[in-house]
Parts: C-alpha cells; structure tokens; sequence
C-alpha cells in the first residue's frame, strides 16, 4: 500500500488517500484480514473532518462498521442537499494492478474504488471541505454520508434514511429528511434520474437420499432442482412481453446466478438451492414479483418448492419526482462541462432508498460504469474536477432547484 499525502490538498490527494485505504467488502463470505471492511476509511475520514473544524458524527451500524456523517449550517437556509458516497469496495481478486497502491499517468488514477465510488466520495469531500472553510453566500445546508457496505446488503444506507424516518434522534445531523438527495455513483456527469431495483431469494427443493449404487430408491433434489431452472428460464424469456419495460431503464430481467446441491457424488442429493436475482423497474411491487414467481412455478410442477424470505430487497428509482433537481444538477453540469444528458441505467443505487425515505433523488458522479469493479479500474483525473466543481456549485445555491 502506498504513502498516504500527510495533507490532502486537492481532490487527487484526497482520492489517493482514500484508494490507500482498503475497505474490501468481504460480500458475506466468512474472512478476515487487514484488507477487510470500512474501519480504516472511517478512522480517516474523522480526521479529515477534524482537520478542518467540520461537525461529523460517526454511528454504528454493524460491529466495526459504521456510516460517517458530517454537517455544513448556512446561516438562514432552510434547505438541506443530502450527498452520500458509500466507504467500501468490492474484492480484489484478479487485479492486475496494485489494488491499494494509486498510480498516477496519463491523466488517469488507477487502485480498486478509484471509480466505484472512491472518486465521487472525493469529489464530495472536496466540496464539502470547500464550503466549511469559504463559508460561502448563498448556500445550502449540507449533510455529507459515507455509508458502509453498499456492495452486498446495503446496511449502510438502510440504516441512514432509518435516521429520518424510524430511528429520528439517532443521528443529530437527519432527525428530520434532507430536502433532496445526490448519489455518487460513476455517470460520467450525465444524471440518472431512473434505475432498476432488485430482489434475491433462494428456491430449495427437497428430495430423499440414499445410495447412488441404487437411485431409485430416493428422489434427486437436483434432478428436481433441474426442473425448477427449465421453468424459470422459460419465465425469464416471458418477462419482455409481460412487464411494459421503463423507457429510461429498461424491461424486468430474471436470473439463476448460483446453485448449490449434493453431499457426495455417491449420494443421492436429499436438497438442492439456487439463488434468484429479479431486477424490477419503477412501478412494480417486491411481494407481487415474488408471489408471480411462486404461481408460475407451482402451475408447472408437481412438487413442493421452499421459498425462502429475500435477503436483500432494493427498490427501483423513480423519475416520478426529481426532474426539477435533475435540471438543477444539469445546469451546474453545463456550466462545467457542456451539455449533459438526465439518463436511466439498469443497476441499483442507494437513491432508489433515499427515494423510497420520500426524499427526491439522483446520482451523479465522476467515471464510468465500465470501470466499475475491473481488473484495471481507474478514473479520469479530468471528471473527478469537474465533478468536484459541480459538487460545489450545487450546494452554493440558496434554493438548488428552478
């Protein structure tokens, strides 16, 4: 890992000390080590904001996992811009750069998260510590979330609009909801105003073991199992003509992405599980797409299926109600960078749930989706400027919206 800037001057600085910091999402698997969850991250960002007097809080939300805030107060404003960047990224396994090392060439940033979204969490806190020290008139009130673990069950973000809505007193700065929300994500600095959400569960059949030298004698959960794939592949290809697709994101997809069965191979398999990923557009219901599941299945087959409860249920984001902070966003865009476009993207954010906290919301950000989790992964030094530069110009608005 690299030498860390004893003073992060500029927004690169920033971002090397960030990709610096490991803050590997172990994605549920059972590991430890020194690169592993969003504890350094946020020991780092405590003292940035000390560096420069800024108010923060930090609050736990998972043992050793915690979302960091910090509060900017303009004086008079009665407006407050939620911009949140989460802390943690995904493994490194197959990289073919330094992970935690950032290099700097040919205008460009490389290390794991220097895109997704370590590059925006920048841009961010660039801003924001611009806005502290110029104190600047007009201005928003600005609430600035590093949440943890976006990568796999989205605790982090959960837990913050919880702050507003179920939990209010748990943090000081979101007793009440922020007038509206700004992601960050890479969008190469066009704003996604529409995105698809998802919901995952696993299907198990069940069968009854016994010796593989005589089959007959038990039932193969997987030969069962083979079944339940044939059918839900045939849901899948239904999908397009069933559900009316989004025009900014797209149709609803299905997909089988794990399967795991068996003990041994001279076993008849007794239970078989896949793992099901349904990506929804704006509009549709979790229960409803879960409970369409269910039916098509069981008219199908003649046994009985086990559905187990969704382990992550992420909403979709609507355009329903954020154009007028779209347009605001846009403007400050064009006065950076020329005209961009307000587009719809087919993966999931933490807006779909500041969205659903009833809070108008987009993502913004510097970068590239491709570049999101690659083996490569890098960030154009040029967009993470600009993209800091918006940022800023956003907030330094006493109304952002026309």
């Amino acid at each position: 890992m690299g030498t860390l800037p004893t003073t992060p001057n500029s927004v690169v600085d920033i971002l090397s000390a960030l990709i610096s910091l490991p803050s590997v999402n172990p994605m549920g698997q059972d590991v430890d080590g020194p690169i592993y969850f969003e504890g350094r991250v946020s020991d780092w960002l405590v003292k940035y904001f000390d560096s420069f007097g800024a108010r923060h809080e930090r609050i736990e939300v998972s043992p050793g996992r915690d979302n960091v805030l910090a509060r900017f107060n303009s004086p008079g404003s009665e407006f407050t811009i939620l911009l949140d960047a989460h802390q943690d990224t995904v493994p490194v396994d197959g990289m073919t750069i330094p992970p935690f090392d950032p290099q700097i060439r040919n205008g460009r940033i490389t290390g794991r998260g220097a895109c997704d979204v370590k590059g925006g969490m920048a841009a961010m806190l660039f801003a924001f510590r611009r806005l502290c020290q110029e104190q600047p008139t007009p201005a928003a009130n600005v609430v600035l979330s590093c949440t943890c673990d976006e990568e796999s069950t989205t605790t982090g973000i959960t837990d913050l609009v919880r702050y507003w809505t179920l939990e209010r007193g748990k943090s000081e700065f979101l007793a009440s909801p922020p007038d509206v929300a700004v992601i960050a994500e890479p969008t190469l600095l066009d704003v996604v105003v529409a995105h698809r959400g998802v919901t995952r569960f696993r299907i198990r059949t069940v069968g009854r073991a016994c010796h593989s030298s005589d089959p007959t004698q038990g039932e193969n959960a997987i030969y069962r199992m083979a079944k339940v794939v044939t059918v839900l592949e045939e849901y899948a290809q239904l999908l397009p003509r069933t559900v009316t697709p989004h025009p900014l994101c797209g149709g609803a997809t299905l997909s089988v992405g794990r399967i795991l069965g068996g003990t041994s191979v001279n076993i008849v398999p007794d239970e078989c599980i896949i793992e099901i990923d349904r990506r929804v557009i704006p509009g549709e219901d979790h229960e409803q797409v879960k409970a369409d599941i269910h039916r098509f299945l069981t008219e199908r087959l003649d046994f009985e299926l086990d559905f187990e409860p969704p382990w992550i249920q992420s909403p979709a984001l609507t355009d329903a109600d954020n154009s007028q902070l779209a347009q605001a966003v846009l403007n400050c865009v064009a006065r950076v960078d020329g005209d961009h476009s307000a587009i719809g993207v087919p993966y999931g954010t933490h807006a779909s749930r500041t969205c659903a906290g009833g809070v108008p919301s987009i993502v913004f950000g510097p970068g590239s989706i491709n570049q999101a989790h690659t083996k490569d992964e890098f960030l154009e030094i040029d967009q993470l400027e600009k993209a800091a530069e918006v940022y800023f110009q956003l907030c330094t608005a006493s109304h952002p919206l026309p």
